[in-house]
């Protein structure tokens, strides 16, 4: 099967090395100083499930290629338009999306630029940053990819994707109820973000208080109640599960957006906070926790804007 990853990020690059290092048919594509670049570094992955230097299989937008069996896309999700006209010419009548960016709305970009039948549910969790030289450091065991059809079918094509994934050193799982799963990582990842982003610190101090506990409680439930709304296909007692996912974590777990911020780079608050705070308004819901959460990386984004 021949797999292309647009980009080689910290996610894609992470999942597209392991499946180069059990031998699978792995692209990157990527922008034409990048190609450059890592043919003189190589793709380097620092990880605490093994270490990993190989020399990656490069394109660029304007190199020819037969089109690709998969394309997974891990790209952030302001980044997804560009991602979406450079991939367009390595998509061919078989191809699959496998998008692997958080939350929902993209869902809906990807279905209109390639059609319903071609774009695949996709997740993952996976703590990995980009080194300043450009390495891929992974800090945590968690490396799990999740994918499926959106349909919950076991279909011919999902089985030849299970059989690429399967024995790689990382955990692809593939889902039987993918959308429901993908509601779930959305809810975990808006929480965790907005929570963390907003008392820029990592999830261990808040939890110590009495009232970080409370404040992570009721934006979940917060949270819940607008999916509850709009109909999303999440589970009962989900509050519950992601609040105790939480207070489980690493005191020292930060979120990719608290990393982002740090980093004085963009967020992806329109996409994961801002979608749910729209429809809340849409359904005429009180949500002032995410409202205060959202105003203030309105805020970051602003400054950042003005530099």
């Amino acid at each position: 099967m021949k797999i292309l990853i647009v980009g080689a990020g910290a996610i894609g690059g992470y999942f597209g090395g392991r499946l180069v290092e059990k031998g699978e048919d792995v692209t990157f594509l990527v922008r034409a100083n990048k190609k450059e670049i890592l043919q003189q570094t190589g793709l380097n992955i620092r990880s605490k499930n093994g270490d990993l230097q190989f020399s990656p299989k490069l394109i660029t937008k304007s190199d020819n290629s037969k089109p690709f069996d998969v394309v997974l896309i891990s790209t952030k999700s302001y980044q997804l338009t560009t991602a979406i006209e450079d991939v367009q010419p390595f998509v061919g009548p078989e191809t699959m999306i496998l998008p692997l960016l958080n939350g929902i709305a993209h869902l809906q970009i990807l279905i209109r630029a390639f059609g319903e039948e071609k774009v695949l549910g996709g997740l993952c969790f996976v703590e990995s940053t980009l080194a300043d030289d450009g390495t891929i450091v992974q800090t945590s065991p968690v490396h799990q990819l999740v994918y499926g059809e959106r349909t919950g079918q076991q279909t011919e094509r999902i089985g030849k994707l299970e059989l690429a994934f399967k024995g790689t050193k990382a955990e692809f799982v593939k889902s039987d109820d993918i959308n429901q799963d993908m509601w779930h990582k959305y809810l975990f990842i808006t929480a965790m973000s907005g929570i963390t982003s907003m008392m820029e610190t990592s999830i261990g101090p808040i939890r110590d208080l009495e009232t970080g506990q409370h404040v992570i409680r009721v934006f979940l439930e917060e949270l819940v109640a607008i999916m509850e709304k709009i109909g999303a296909p999440i589970a009962p007692a989900i509050a519950e599960t992601q609040f105790q996912r939480i207070n489980d974590m690493s005191a020292e777990m930060k979120s990719s957006m608290q990393r982002d911020i740090e980093k004085m780079q963009p967020t992806e608050a329109e996409h994961l906070q801002g979608y749910l705070l729209g429809k809340a308004k849409e359904v005429q819901l009180s949500v002032p926790i995410l409202e205060i959460i959202f105003t203030k990386l309105m805020l970051y984004e602003q400054r950042q804007a003005v530099q």
